[in-house]
């Protein structure tokens, strides 16, 4: 069903959700520009962003222009964007390069400056959260409530 209101929405997919390749970061790549392309992006969400975005791009070897394009006038389901992703890396993709990515998706951490207004703005009090992938779905979750229940 398509969606027929002007309403945004936040991305809920988390930078740690991975699908039947086991890459992490590609169903959220996909959701945000999935949302993007049909123009429902919640503000202040990059359509292919300088983080985790960008990293899963170059570490699968794809063009950002040709992924937006591709999402934007094939408008695939996740499997078939995957599949589209799987033929661009002539059909296999390396296990030690989605370990790798894995990995640097899981151990980056926000600056301690970032994470401590991060966790100010959301209300969180545990000072020891500031890996990216736990405060940016904290931070989603944060804008769903001040969209839905706050705003």
């Amino acid at each position: 069903m398509a969606m027929t209101t002007g309403t945004k929405i936040v991305p809920l997919v988390s930078s740690g959700t991975a699908g039947p390749l086991g890459v992490m970061h590609l169903p959220r790549l996909w959701s945000k520009l999935t949302l993007h392309c049909a123009g429902v992006l919640a503000e202040g969400y990059d359509s292919i962003g300088p983080g985790f975005d960008s990293l899963t791009l170059n570490d699968l070897g794809l063009n950002k222009d040709e992924v937006m394009q591709f999402i934007k006038t094939q408008k695939p389901t996740y499997p078939q964007f995957e599949e589209w992703v799987l033929q661009k890396k002539g059909g296999h993709i390396d296990p030690a390069v989605v370990k790798k990515h894995n990995e640097a998706i899981l151990g980056y951490n926000h600056s301690g400056e970032t994470a401590q207004n991060m966790r100010s703005a959301m209300g969180v009090k545990r000072n020891d959260v500031s890996d990216a992938v736990t405060l940016n779905t904290l931070d989603d979750l944060h804008e769903l409530y001040k969209s839905v229940v706050a705003g």
